[in-house]
């Protein structure tokens, strides 16, 4: 009796951690650029999210996030800045439908993705 009860209490606190854990990783979410979106579309909502709230400072010539020099990346980089700055206000990660959530930081090299929890 006492081993079952042992083994229950066991599998609870498992799982409860097992809980933290995914509830925490679901606060950690960025926005990124969808790949089936045109460059086009992409430089549209690019140059929107700059003018409305994303910090675009980290995308210009010489500076961290430049590299690699692609639409997708520099999209990527500003929907996540204004997501993450904007979310609060009721901000989505939309971007007329370019736009993406996911729960892979895409931080590439000196090249840090903002994350607001």
């Amino acid at each position: 009796m006492a081993h079952t009860i042992i083994k229950i209490l066991l599998l609870i606190t498992i799982f409860s951690i097992t809980s933290l854990h995914k509830s925490d990783a679901q606060l950690e979410d960025w926005c990124v650029a969808d790949e089936q979106t045109t460059d086009d579309e992409l430089q549209r909502a690019l140059i929107w999210a700059c003018e409305n709230g994303a910090d675009c400072s980290q995308i210009e010539a010489n500076q961290p996030c430049f590299q690699p020099n692609t639409i997708k990346d520099h999209a990527s980089f500003a929907f996540n800045s204004y997501f993450q700055r904007m979310k609060d206000k009721g901000a989505t990660c939309y971007f007329n439908a370019a736009a993406l959530v996911t729960d892979l930081d895409p931080s590439h090299g000196s090249c840090k993705f903002e994350i607001h929890g």
